[in-house]
């Protein structure tokens, strides 16, 4: 017998996974990488609680599918922010289902505690995902199992449900007990890991699609930097530190157009149609966020066209900017 959890590397689905496992069925992890993760790698943290509780990783990407079917047109609507959950959820369980007899499995496992969350996770919504997905009966919610309705795993006899477990509720009590029960180390504290739950970043998406036709290439391009939408249209981002102006550096994008320097500081994208005017005002605010002091006129390239400007504009400047 084997099983797909829907995996997160977070303490709720890492628990659910591991009530499966100590009834002696074989679970795969898969994480669901929808691009909207934490701006932090979690593959290394994902793959080492995996290693803990005996686990095979996987991960699919859905990116694409998940900006055509679900980014902009959930069925069931918004969170307090950009966030879809009822709908994510769903495609996320649609998404396990469809791979499950190539696998070789037969239910699925997620960590969702009933009212948990008081939107998402309360019963209608968990019915709604049900529905939406189409895994009325496949899907196991270990953590509630004794609040919910039966499941095919359960009533069939594949899963002992006298050994799973009856948590409702915000109250972690029970999570911590299981943790230190399972001798979990290294697991991270609760809390929002999907950036569409984060107000700034949700505005991000909000200003990008009022100018702009929205893709998986332009992901990264919202999940690092500062964010600034210039007087005549143009789209700039300035990195912030050492690890942002790695990670813009190697973007590839047609909509933007590389800001190299040959002075101590940020690497800056802006818009490939950037006005002129756009331009010069973004090499003073790079120029702006330098390291050292300079004076007189400096030239940066713009890919392959150079700029030369002065100094005269400070980073409290730029706040006017910021989205």
């Amino acid at each position: 017998m084997k099983a797909i959890a829907l995996f997160s590397g977070g303490l709720d689905s890492t628990i659910a996974a591991k009530l499966i496992i100590d009834q002696g069925i074989e679970v795969i992890a898969c994480n669901i990488n929808t691009g909207f993760g934490s701006t932090k790698d979690r593959l290394a943290h994902m793959k080492n609680m995996c290693q803990q509780i005996g686990a095979e990783f996987r991960s699919v990407d859905i990116r694409d599918e998940y900006i055509q079917d679900v980014l902009f047109t959930p069925k069931y609507g918004y969170g307090k922010n950009f966030n879809p959950c009822i709908d994510c959820h769903a495609k996320m369980f649609e998404v396990a289902k469809r791979v499950m007899e190539e696998w070789g499995a037969s239910f699925l496992i997620s960590g969702e505690v009933l009212g948990q969350r008081p939107m998402s996770q309360n019963s209608e919504s968990l019915q709604k995902v049900l529905n939406l997905s189409n895994c009325e009966g496949l899907l196991l919610r270990p953590l509630s199992a004794k609040a919910l309705t039966p499941t095919i795993p359960e009533t069939e006899g594949w899963v002992d449900r006298e050994k799973l477990e009856h948590i409702v509720g915000r109250n972690r009590e029970r999570q911590m007990e299981l943790a230190e029960k399972f001798n979990l180390k290294d697991y991270e504290a609760p809390g929002g890991g999907c950036l569409l739950t984060d107000e700034k970043f949700s505005n991000k998406i909000r200003d990008f699609i009022a100018h702009d036709t929205f893709t998986v290439e332009d992901i990264p391009t919202l999940k690092y930097g500062r964010q600034l939408r210039l007087p005549e249209g143009a789209k700039f981002i300035i990195g912030r530190n050492a690890e942002d102006n790695e990670i813009l550096e190697k973007i590839k994008n047609q909509k933007f157009i590389h800001i190299d320097t040959e002075l101590f500081g940020p690497h800056s994208l802006i818009s490939a149609n950037a006005s002129d005017n756009d331009k010069v005002l973004a090499a003073k605010l790079v120029l702006a966020y330098c390291k050292q002091d300079f004076e007189g006129e400096q030239t940066l390239m713009f890919e392959d066209v150079a700029l030369t400007t002065v100094s005269d504009m400070s980073r409290h400047d730029a706040q006017k900017y910021f989205i």
